[in-house]
């Protein structure tokens, strides 16, 4: 089994009396393409400074190709960073910009003239090359950052929220052409977003962080149909949490009692565990139960919101304290304020939680 590109072996930094990242482990496969996601604090981007050698850790090490970089300055790294603000060059062109790297590798003139026009026509801007960067929309920076960035061929490619500065339809573009400039390079993305649906959009592998530690790692899907921690299921998207206690257990099932009604989940849970129940918006069903479902009572629709893709219904449960509850439905559903309506979930889409 081939060793990975990137391994970070117990990383820690702090500042004073603050820690910043707090002894992480994590192992990133040549070719992928990483997400570290977390909000505000919680050490994504630290780890990606300390990856690139703008940030010296505290303790542990940083390995790149199996070669141990913890020491090593940025430029005598196999790593080429994309930061948020661009940090484009003004007084030199486009072409100026994107050959940059390579002067500072001594390529010779007549190839770095050739491979920064072969990167700007990667990313869309071909005959781009003699205009200045104050001529360029925001887009266009963001492509000549990532074009300056490509050109040096780095092992590791790292993107610090370089979309952040972007209209919401111009981020989805950029979102797609980071996809398809990944896989047509093959090289190792790393990516520091705090957006959930851009990190789903794009990523391999999610590493969602918090306080410092790495608090779930898995594919998309799997982080958030099935979150390993309750902090997962409420950062990655939203969530209805109930709080449950297992009334029975077995054969890895266990039957949760909760405000709502109980429900059987996949567990291993002893009889008397307390856990949390995560059932995403989309799961919770109004209406008639479904065969094989399981009932949650009666609610009360508090509220209606067209969102183009569905629609989001605020409820609340009649039974137990009167939790509100966040459905998301199809457009052709049309549930109405005031109504009295009976709730439902598939158990196969409730995940227990016990941390």
């Amino acid at each position: 089994m081939a060793s990975p590109l990137v391994e970070l072996q117990g990383l820690s930094k702090t500042y004073g009396r603050t820690v910043a990242v707090d002894g992480v482990d994590l192992a990133i496969e040549a070719g992928a393409f990483v997400v570290l996601l977390g909000p505000s604090g919680s050490g994504k981007t630290t780890i990606l400074s300390m990856l690139g050698g703008f940030v010296e850790p505290s303790a542990g090490r940083v390995l790149i190709a199996g070669e141990e970089v913890t020491r090593l300055p940025p430029a005598r790294r196999p790593t080429a960073t994309v930061f948020q603000d661009y940090a484009l060059f003004p007084h030199m062109s486009v072409t100026g910009n994107v050959a940059f790297g390579l002067a500072m590798r001594r390529i010779p003139g007549p190839e770095r003239r050739a491979r920064a026009e072969a990167m700007l026509e990667m990313v869309g801007l071909g005959g781009f090359g003699r205009r200045g960067v104050h001529e360029l929309s925001g887009g266009q920076r963001q492509r000549v950052a990532l074009a300056r960035a490509i050109a040096v061929e780095p092992k590791l490619l790292l993107l610090d929220e370089p979309l952040g500065a972007l209209d919401l339809a111009l981020r989805r573009q950029m979102q797609e052409e980071l996809v398809r400039l990944q896989r047509e390079l093959g090289t190792t993305f790393v990516h520091v977003t705090h957006d959930q649906e851009e990190a789903m959009s794009i990523a391999d592998l999610v590493v969602v962080m918090n306080r410092g530690r790495i608090e779930d790692l898995g594919p998309p899907d799997r982080v958030y149909l099935r979150p390993a921690t309750l902090f997962t299921a409420t950062f990655m998207g939203e969530s209805n949490i109930l709080e449950g206690r297992v009334a029975t257990a077995g054969g890895g099932v266990a039957l949760i009692e909760t405000e709502l009604g109980a429900v059987p989940v996949t567990s291993r849970a002893g009889a008397g565990d307390r856990l949390h129940l995560s059932i995403r918006p989309e799961h919770l069903h109004i209406g008639a139960p479904r065969q094989g479902t399981a009932r949650l009572g009666h609610a009360r629709i508090a509220g209606v919101t067209f969102q183009g893709t569905h629609l989001r219904v605020h409820a609340r449960a009649e039974t137990g304290r009167g939790r509100d509850l966040l459905i998301r439905v199809p457009i052709g559903a049309v549930p109405v304020d005031g109504a009295r309506v009976p709730l439902s979930v598939d158990p196969a889409d409730v995940v227990a939680l016990n941390r």
